[in-house]
C-alpha cells in the first residue's frame, strides 16, 4: 500500500479536524435554530390569539353572542389567486383562525376554518390537527370571562419551508464551504511545507565531495535544527570519506617504491647465471610482483577517481582524444601481448560532459581487462558513438566471455572469475565507479560473434 505523503498527511488530518469540528457544531446551530423557531412560531400563535380576543371583547362581544346574526366569515384568497394579485408569495391561506362560543356556536372564521369541526370540549393550548390534506399547528384560548374561544392556526408546511429556508442557510455553507476549505487547506499545507522542498532541492543539487553548508534563506524555526543537523553530519561524512581516500592513495603510493626496487632486483638477479630451479622461482616471484604492481596501480586509480569526483564538477571532454591517449599508453602492452586490437571507425571528436580522468580508467580498464582475457592472436575492438540520446562505449573481445549467472558479481572489489591470472579483480569496479560517476549504464553482453564478451556503456547526454 503507497504511503502518504507528509503533506498528504497534514492535508487530510487537518480536514477531518474542522469535519469533527464543524459538522457537529453544523447540526447542533441547526436543531437549536429549529427549537427557537417552533417556539417563537407557537408564540406568536399564541399571542395572535390573545389579540383576537381583545379586539373582539373590545369592538362588542354581545354582538357575536347574538345567535340570529349568524357566523361571519373573513374570505381567503388561494395561493395563486394571492400571487397574481400582489405579485409575490404570500401564505394568507396557510393561517387561520375560529372564534365561536362555549356552545359552539360560530361567530368568526377565517374561509379556509370555515370547515374544521370545532371541539366537543375546548381546552386552552397547543394541538395538531389533520385538515383537508394538511396538517396544521393550531392554539385554542378559551376565555370563561366572555364565554369566548379562540382557535388560531398555521399550516405544518409552512413550517417546513421555514425549516428548509434554515436547513439551506445552516448547512449549504458548510456542504460547499468544506471542499473549498480542502483545496485552501491543501495550498496552505503546500506552501507551509515549502522549506522542505527547497531542502531537498538543495541536497539534489549538492555536489559531490563539496564542503559548502546547506543554506536555506528564511528557513522555519522548527527546520533549522535539521539543517544544522544534516550540515554536521555531512561534514563528518566527507571527512571520513577523504581520509578513506588519503589512506588508500598514500598506501597505494607507498608500496610502489619498495615493489618496483624489488622488480629491479628480481631482473638482476635472473640476469645472471642460476641453478634452475632458483631461476624458475625468481620467475615465479616476478609474476606474482608484477600482479602485486598492477593491483596497486588500480587501487590508485581508485583514489584518483574518488579524489577527482570530490575536487570540482563536470567538465567537457573530447572522448576521441582520451581514447587515443590510452591507447598510446597501452601501446607497448598491446604489442606484448599479441593481441589483435582495432579501434573502430569514429568522427574526429566526440564531446561529453565529465571528468577526464574518470573516463580515461574507463577506456583503460575495459581495455586492459580484455586483453588478459583474450588467448594470443586473440581480438579486441574498441568503438565509440552516439546512440539514440546516449554516447556509447563498447568493448568486444572474442575471449572466453563471461557465463550469464556470474555476470552480476564480477563487478564487486577483488571479485576474480578464476585462479589464475589477474582475473576480474579491480578492474571492472574502477569501471563501474567510474561509470557511476557520469549517471551511465553498463550492460555485458554477448559479442556479436557468439563467443567472447560485449561490454557496452551508456553515457546520457546532459
Amino acid at each position: 500500500m503507497k504511503r502518504l505523503s507528509l503533506r498528504d498527511r497534514l492535508r487530510w488530518m487537518i480536514i477531518a479536524v474542522l469535519i469533527a469540528v464543524l459538522l457537529p457544531l453544523g447540526l447542533y446551530s441547526y436543531h437549536r435554530a429549529l427549537k427557537e423557531t417552533r417556539e417563537l412560531l407557537d408564540g406568536r400563535l399564541a399571542q395572535s390569539a390573545r389579540t383576537l380576543d381583545v379586539l373582539i371583547r373590545q369592538a362588542g362581544v354581545e354582538a357575536l353572542r347574538k345567535p340570529e346574526l349568524g357566523s361571519l366569515v373573513v374570505p381567503i384568497l388561494g395561493r395563486k389567486a394571492e400571487e397574481q394579485l400582489l405579485h409575490t408569495r404570500t401564505y394568507e391561506a396557510e393561517v387561520g383562525y375560529q372564534v365561536f362560543d362555549m356552545h359552539n356556536h360560530m361567530r368568526l372564521t377565517t374561509a379556509n376554518f370555515a370547515q374544521l369541526p370545532l371541539p366537543s370540549t375546548p381546552v386552552s393550548g397547543f394541538d395538531d390537527h389533520f385538515f383537508e390534506g394538511y396538517g396544521w399547528r393550531i392554539f385554542t384560548l378559551v376565555d370563561d370571562v366572555n364565554d369566548v374561544v379562540v382557535r388560531v392556526g398555521e399550516r405544518d408546511d409552512s413550517r417546513r419551508d421555514i425549516t428548509r429556508a434554515l436547513w439551506l442557510d445552516l448547512g449549504l455553507p458548510q456542504f460547499v464551504g468544506l471542499p473549498l476549505l480542502a483545496i485552501l487547506v491543501g495550498w496552505a499545507v503546500r506552501r507551509g511545507l515549502r522549506p522542505l522542498e527547497r531542502l531537498r532541492q538543495a541536497l539534489a543539487s549538492r555536489a559531490p565531495g563539496s564542503r559548502q553548508p546547506i543554506q536555506l534563506e528564511h528557513a522555519p524555526q522548527e527546520l533549522q535544527p535539521v539543517v544544522d543537523a544534516l550540515n554536521m553530519q555531512l561534514e563528518r561524512l566527507e571527512d571520513a570519506l577523504e581520509r578513506e581516500r588519503r589512506f588508500s592513495a598514500d598506501v597505494a603510493h607507498e608500496l610502489r617504491t619498495p615493489l618496483a626496487s624489488t622488480i629491479i632486483h628480481l631482473d638482476s638477479a635472473m640476469a645472471t647465471q642460476l641453478p634452475p630451479d632458483a631461476s624458475a622461482a625468481l620467475t615465479s616471484a616476478q609474476s606474482g610482483l608484477a600482479r602485486l604492481t598492477r593491483r596497486i596501480e588500480q587501487l590508485l586509480a581508485l583514489a584518483r577517481l574518488e579524489a577527482g569526483a570530490a575536487a570540482g564538477q563536470r567538465g567537457e571532454v573530447d572522448l576521441i582524444a582520451v581514447a587515443m591517449n590510452v591507447i598510446d599508453e597501452l601501446a607497448p602492452l598491446l604489442g606484448e601481448s599479441g593481441v589483435e586490437f582495432a579501434f573502430a571507425e569514429h568522427d574526429d571528436s566526440l564531446k561529453i560532459q565529465g571528468y577526464e580522468a574518470a573516463l580515461a580508467a574507463l577506456l583503460r580498464n575495459l581495455i586492459e581487462n580484455a586483453m588478459h582475457h583474450v588467448p594470443t592472436g586473440g581480438q579486441v575492438q574498441l568503438s565509440l558513438r552516439r546512440s539514440q540520446g546516449a554516447t556509447l562505449i563498447e568493448v568486444i573481445d572474442n575471449g572466453p566471455g563471461i557465463p550469464l549467472e556470474r555476470r552480476a558479481s564480477v563487478f564487486a572489489r577483488f571479485h576474480r572469475e578464476s585462479s589464475g591470472g589477474d582475473g576480474y579483480g579491480l578492474g571492472l569496479s574502477i569501471v563501474q565507479r567510474a561509470a557511476q560517476l557520469h549517471d551511465a549504464t553498463i550492460e555485458l553482453l554477448d559479442a556479436p560473434s557468439g563467443r567472447g564478451l560485449r561490454v557496452r556503456v551508456a553515457i546520457p547526454q546532459i
